[in-house]
């Protein structure tokens, strides 16, 4: 079952979640300060965190061109250097985020 599509003048969009996890030297660079900030200007909602094993998890919630800006802009900045894999899992999108926001444990 997909998230009920949103109606903006006249026009359907369909909301994605996607469940990035970023690999690299990604940790204690400031990435997901960076990822936030991205978001932000996106309209991607969700949220941020370090994971033990030294990649960051992702979970965003936006429309599909949303996403792939978002991701697209966190491999251009000079963080992007650091990412050396990033991999997407696409699921349903629940509507349950606010905002976007750093995880901690």
């Amino acid at each position: 079952m997909k998230a009920p599509p949103l109606l903006w003048r006249g026009i359907f969009f369909a909301m994605e979640r996607w469940h990035i996890y970023v690999s690299g030297e990604v940790q204690g660079v400031g990435f997901r300060w960076y990822a936030t900030s991205i978001a932000n200007d996106y309209d991607v909602k969700g949220w941020v965190r370090n994971l033990p094993d030294g990649r960051v998890e992702i979970v965003a919630e936006a429309e599909p061109q949303e996403l792939e800006k978002f991701v697209e802009m966190m491999k251009r900045s000079y963080l992007g250097l650091n990412i050396h894999y990033i991999n997407i899992e696409k699921e349903q999108a629940t509507g349950e985020f606010k905002n976007f926001r750093i995880h901690f444990f």
